[in-house]
């Protein structure tokens, strides 16, 4: 049986101790971290496969964007 191919957005960040840490959005709770580039890749690779593999079970949410909301602070 062929596996689907699909495309995921991941939002990259670097924290204050230089670990880069990777969120995929359209997954919920997907993320990981690595102490490179190559590592983090690596490992956002693996943990998109795992939670698509929890998605299963899960009943599908539609993702639908990302908003920038102003207010005043």
């Amino acid at each position: 049986m062929e596996k689907n191919i699909r495309d995921f957005t991941v939002v990259i960040k670097q924290d204050e101790d230089g670990v880069y840490i990777a969120n995929v959005p359209e997954l919920q709770g997907c993320h990981t971290q690595g102490k490179t580039m190559d590592e983090l890749l690596k490992n956002v690779k693996e943990v998109i496969e795992l939670c698509l593999e929890v998605e299963k079970d899960i009943p599908k949410e539609q993702f639908i964007g990302i908003q920038r909301i102003r207010v005043a602070a």
